[in-house]
């Protein structure tokens, strides 16, 4: 297989090209500008939308387009029934063997490079047992999301706690698969967005075994007023709080002064690991009325939220994540709506 080849179908993830919405997403393209401008990104690599292409190429993508021609954006029944055929679609699709290979080769950077949570690295010595996979969170990564004006959250699937390179491959064309759910057909077809124009690239990254995690706004989402950011944190990873399924703390910090004014919920469900993937448990019930961030850790992410405003010169939405007190960003996209604008 030629480099060439390998690096079409991947991309380490602060790449100069990865910064292309047309090579990475929305969502890799904007980790590729986090991550290059030395943000604290967790390691890790795309899955290019030349991926996407060279899977589906052929007889998978004239099936495809054959169900999507049939969808009425006013008629919910024509989403269901495209999602279906597309399905089976890419039930059946095999990874080609060269791009299933720069996968397998882009996890072993990753497991070569170590600083997993669960202190998996590289291959294990002689007479030494096995080590174990390294965990990485595998994300969808549209080329028509996390554009200004535009919001395409939550459309495409994202898999956690993935181990070991079949599931990640199996990650990876669930991912592709996620493209077309019913939901996803509607947004589009609503929005008038050809179904032979959109592509996907996959982000695969470390992942981040939280403490606490949430969602910042560098603007406040319904006033439109910049004087504070606005953090929602919860307890374990972030998919309870951006799923909508635990009821989140919430920190105002001033942007002058740093000023923190909380206020605190019970928080009744948490996002953990297990050991093939990850599930919702009851949060523990001395956690469930304490605070999930400290006011000095509420401050410093604050302060990144800011940092990443500059960047793009734009008001932020952003991911983040906690673990031992130093925080990570999952993702970043300008907010849309009037607060954005504002």
């Amino acid at each position: 297989m030629s480099t060439d080849v390998t690096h079409s179908f991947t991309l380490p993830l602060d790449d100069p090209t990865a910064v292309e919405l047309a090579v990475t997403g929305g969502k890799g393209s904007s980790l590729a500008r986090l991550a290059a401008a030395g943000l604290p990104v967790p390691g890790g690599f795309h899955v290019t939308t030349d991926a996407y292409r060279s899977a589906v190429a052929g007889p998978p993508q004239q099936a495809i387009l054959a169900a999507a021609r049939d969808v009425d954006p006013d008629r919910p029944e024509t989403h269901e029934a495209a999602a279906a055929r597309i399905a089976e679609v890419f039930t059946a699709l095999e990874v080609p063997e060269p791009l299933a290979d720069a996968v397998r080769a882009g996890y072993a950077s990753l497991r070569a490079a170590g600083g997993f949570p669960d202190g998996a690295a590289g291959g294990s010595t002689a007479g030494s047992a096995p080590a174990v996979e390294p965990a990485v969170a595998v994300r969808s990564s549209a080329t028509a999301e996390d554009l200004p004006g535009m919001s395409f959250a939550g459309q495409q699937d994202s898999f956690l706690n993935i181990r070991g390179e079949g599931a990640l491959l199996r990650a990876v064309r669930d991912c592709w698969a996620s493209l077309w759910t019913a939901r996803a057909i509607a947004y589009r077809a609503r929005r008038g967005i050809p179904a032979d124009e959109v592509m996907l690239a996959v982000v695969v990254q470390r992942l981040v075994d939280a403490d606490a995690a949430g969602v910042l706004f560098t603007v406040d989402p319904m006033t439109g007023s910049r004087d504070r950011v606005l953090i929602n944190a919860a307890w374990g990873l972030g998919e309870a709080v951006v799923g909508g399924r635990v009821t989140p703390d919430t920190f105002y910090v001033a942007r002058a002064g740093g000023a923190v004014e909380r206020a605190v919920s019970t928080k009744e469900v948490r996002t953990v690991r297990t050991a093939d993937g990850t599930r919702d448990e009851p949060v523990p019930a001395a956690l469930r009325d304490r605070p999930s961030l400290t006011d000095e850790q509420a401050v410093r992410l604050a302060a990144l939220g800011i940092r990443i405003e500059e960047l793009y010169g734009v008001a932020m939405d952003v991911e983040w994540a906690l673990h031992d007190g130093t925080p990570s960003v999952l993702q970043a996209r300008p907010v849309t709506g009037a607060a954005g604008r504002s």
